[in-house]
């Protein structure tokens, strides 16, 4: 009696394991190249905020490098109805939105066009916190040759056209150091509070980020030159 070959072929079952072990395989392979490029565009961002923060604060630190101030012979302590003096130097709070920020005025020779102009010389430079359409806050930094009629030393007219420094900005500080190193966070150097002196160091702190991660930076500007105080 002949007896039956036994089928070469796999079963029902046999391909419906193989198929859940395939999808798992698969599934497990999807998994790790998503983590990968998930984690790749992540510190690509991360890149590119803290390059954004080492770029700002590079421009700060040149524009403080650069600062120019009226010299001590040359200052006159302002009377009542005296025009301000067109190189002083001014920190307060300016509010963007429903938030504070620190603001700076001062005048620098790092001036730089934005216009096809050749015209050069000292500019009043203002760094200074605007709130955009989307809740988010960006910093700004406005640029002007003299005459200067952007800042009058209360009033600041902001544009929207002054470049972006840094994009959503969540705190900014200027902390002002005299010259014996007495900390404010404040300052006005046509003030006999500050004896109508030039702060001689200025600290900026500034964070900015999303809403699940922040980046901090902090740094130390020992300015070339300031008035002492007028005594």
């Amino acid at each position: 009696m002949k007896r039956k070959k036994a089928s070469s072929g796999f079963t029902l079952l046999e391909i419906l394991i193989a198929i859940f072990i395939f999808s798992i395989i698969v599934t497990t392979i999807f998994g790790s190249f998503t983590s990968v490029f998930s984690n790749a565009e992540t510190i690509s961002k991360g890149i590119g905020s803290y390059e954004m923060g080492k770029n700002c604060l590079n421009r700060m630190i040149f524009d403080l490098k650069s600062m120019h101030v009226s010299p001590d012979a040359e200052y006159a302590r302002p009377s009542l109805n005296d025009t301000p003096d067109p190189y002083r130097v001014v920190g307060d709070t300016s509010y963007a939105g429903t938030a504070s920020f620190s603001r700076l005025r001062f005048t620098s020779l790092s001036h730089v066009s934005l216009e096809k102009s050749t015209r050069d010389g000292i500019a009043e430079i203002v760094y200074y916190v605007q709130s955009q359409d989307d809740e988010q806050y960006v910093l700004r930094r406005a640029d002007s040759l003299y005459p200067y009629k952007r800042f009058d030393g209360k009033n600041f007219e902001e544009q929207f056209a002054d470049p972006a420094l840094c994009e959503g900005v969540k705190s900014l500080i200027f902390i002002y150091y005299d010259e014996e190193g007495t900390e404010y966070d404040y300052w006005d150097s046509e003030s006999s509070e500050f004896k109508y002196a030039t702060p001689s160091a200025i600290k900026i702190k500034l964070e900015f980020g999303d809403d699940y991660s922040s980046l901090f930076f902090e740094t130390m500007v020992d300015l070339p030159i300031y008035r002492m105080a007028v005594t």
